[in-house]
């Protein structure tokens, strides 16, 4: 049952994330779970998005994305930009603009801005590879929501298959 299969990938620990991108003036900001770090040297970190998603073309185009680290207190903002669709003005004091153009979320955990590098199939998301080229802590003492914190929040139980394949 697929049920079964998402609970054992909610066993994967990984976070929550609210991925800022940007093309000129046009921003938006979307819910990723799938992020991590992939080299040191140089700094590296890689996300997966839905090629279809509003936000791909924004990352495409303007050629940088924010990674905002959303606190454990914080499912109302996972599931608002986790909806599909445009999710609203990325408006002050909620954000602020970065170096290179994307979106930085002021009461995140903390955020990691980033240039994109790669950007390769895989599977039905594209995975994204991008150089850290700025970050800051801004509350140590929070702790990060993880993916199985939001449940279901993003309907990905129905998503995987019922049985492995193989």
């Amino acid at each position: 049952m697929s049920e079964a299969i998402a609970d054992l990938f909610k066993s994967l620990t990984h976070g929550v994330y609210l991925i800022g991108v940007a093309d000129g003036e046009t921003r938006n900001a979307f819910t990723a779970a799938w992020v991590m770090q992939i080299s040191f040297d140089p700094l590296l970190l890689a996300l997966s998005i839905n090629p279809d998603h509003a936000s791909f073309p924004l990352l495409e185009s303007g050629g940088a994305f924010s990674v905002n680290v959303l606190k454990k207190d914080q499912p109302d903002l996972a599931e608002h930009y986790g909806k599909s669709g445009d999710p609203g003005p990325l408006a002050e004091p909620d954000w602020t603009t970065g170096k290179f153009g994307p979106p930085l979320r002021n009461d995140a955990m903390a955020w990691f801005e980033c240039k994109a590098k790669y950007i390769a199939p895989a599977g039905d998301h594209m995975l994204v590879t991008g150089e850290v080229v700025g970050g800051k802590l801004l509350d140590a003492d929070a702790m990060p929501m993880t993916y199985a914190d939001t449940g279901n929040l993003d309907g990905a139980g129905a998503l995987f298959p019922d049985s492995f394949t193989g």
